[in-house]
């Protein structure tokens, strides 16, 4: 009987300590794994890194997203709009001028002299102030049209620029006929005082 126990304690620990083991041999090799993926997954991307850097070349090449010739053809075509339409500055240099007029002119002038003193001369500076702004646009938009020629080679313009770029050099080709026409007297222009 005293064998029996004594077997039977022998099985017990011997069974612990089997238990033990493998609880450990677990425990190690989950841990072992773990441990060596990341670092060599962080390993391979330090010598990539470095090796690019010892060479002198950039790691990422940026290219250029074309954000500036886009912003200054919708401003070109702005200005294109803003030329036929009229603008505030126009607007208050027409109205400066017209004023003026009313000063400078003296009560015993011709009805000729009073209508060109008041209403031409406002006139004509509306039309220079929209022809300015036609000039802008022009320039601005041929600008924006030609800049991939000095630019980086084999870059190309997107659809959308071309398109918007050169509405704007047609409106300001629009407002500048126009504004000449309206300056010189041919559209538009003051009646006659007879």
């Amino acid at each position: 009987m005293r064998d029996m126990a004594t077997n039977a304690v022998d099985e017990t620990e011997a069974t612990k300590a089997t238990t033990d083991e493998k609880a450990v041999d677990t425990t190690t090799s989950d841990e072992v794994p773990q441990t060596e993926v990341p670092a060599a997954a962080d390993d391979a991307p330090v010598k990539e890194e470095s090796s690019s850097a010892a060479d002198g070349a950039p790691a990422k090449e940026e290219s250029p997203s074309g954000v500036g010739q886009g912003a200054a053809a919708v401003v070109s075509a702005a200005l294109g709009v803003v030329s036929l339409t009229g603008s505030w500055i126009g607007t208050v240099a027409s109205a400066r001028q017209n004023l003026v007029g009313q000063l400078e002119t003296a009560q015993n002038a011709g009805v000729a002299q009073q209508i060109q003193a008041v209403y031409g001369d406002a006139w004509q500076t509306t039309a220079l102030w929209g022809g300015l702004f036609a000039l802008i646009a022009l320039v601005v938009g041929v600008v924006t049209l030609a800049r991939p020629a000095f630019g980086t080679p084999g870059r190309i313009q997107a659809p959308w620029i071309k398109s918007v770029a050169w509405a704007g050099v047609a409106l300001g080709v629009i407002g500048l006929f126009l504004a000449v026409l309206k300056y010189t007297g041919i559209l538009l222009g003051l009646p006659s005082a007879s």
